[in-house]
């Protein structure tokens, strides 16, 4: 690493520790994009009797601020998390639970970092490929479908926001959603540079702990060409929860916290 890259990092802010409660073994609660630590608000209850647990806010989300400069990479979210983790100085190795977007950044690190991580649990993971690498015609149709409309979403500013307001609005998770003027570079950037063009199935797959994927089966961002793939994994677990969507509501939180032990 060369001297302007260590200059570069050194600059990047410290990503804001929203909880640090409980005892135990160490639990990590990584979040989505476009949320917050309060992803996981039903699912904390559940946890710190049995659980130290760690709630942080990503990069240019919730209260963490972010260089100027970030192209909101998977790297940049994954040594932004790494040296927040650092900080706490963790002698043993954590769970690392990560919610949509986050689940990605999870399964990086975990992948990187594997003397720090007892178990990964990915919940409700957006876990997308080149259509092309698909052989089912309807499972290339829809992979399709899923990057356009999130192509979409980047190039309509105006419409994203609206309906990211209304969708906020009538969410059972108060502030579960914010697409904003100032986290609309760092929702964009990571749109297109870490859930668009990502790594999860390599990333999964090079995972050397337990893995467990719990996700809702009304959830309509989890592709189903990409968890036909995780699901043919040895080491990974799949939980699919009826009646849940892709927020942790209390059924998927319960279902997450028996993921976890």
């Amino acid at each position: 690493m060369g001297w302007f890259d260590r200059w570069r990092r050194a600059r990047t802010p410290p990503l804001h520790v929203a909880i640090d409660e409980g005892t135990g073994p160490v639990v990590v609660l990584v979040h989505g994009i476009a949320s917050s630590y309060v992803t996981f608000d039903n699912l904390v209850p559940l946890l710190v009797e049995r659980h130290r647990v760690i709630a942080i806010d990503l990069m240019g989300f919730g209260q963490s601020d972010a260089p100027p400069d970030a192209r909101f990479t998977i790297e940049e979210h994954v040594d932004a998390l790494r040296e927040t983790l650092d900080t706490f100085r963790l002698r043993d190795p954590v769970v690392l639970v990560g919610h949509s977007m986050g689940s990605l950044i999870v399964s990086r690190l975990a992948a990187t970092l594997p003397d720090r991580v007892s178990k990964l649990v990915l919940v409700s993971p957006p876990v997308y490929l080149s259509p092309s690498a698909l052989g089912d015609p309807r499972e290339r149709k829809a992979m399709g479908l899923y990057l356009r409309a999130y192509e979409f979403l980047r190039t309509n500013k105006v419409f994203t926001m609206r309906n990211a307001a209304m969708l906020a609005r009538i969410s059972p998770i108060k502030n579960v959603l914010e697409v904003s003027e100032r986290n609309w570079n760092a929702f964009v950037l990571s749109l297109e540079n870490l859930i668009e063009s990502q790594t999860a199935i390599s990333d999964i797959a090079s995972v050397k702990v337990p893995v467990e994927v719990v996700y809702g089966a009304l959830d309509p961002f989890v592709a189903p060409g990409g968890m036909r793939i995780v699901e043919q994994m040895r080491h990974v677990n799949v939980r699919r929860v009826e009646a849940s969507d892709h927020l942790v509501r209390k059924r998927l939180a319960r279902a997450v916290a028996s993921a976890i032990g």
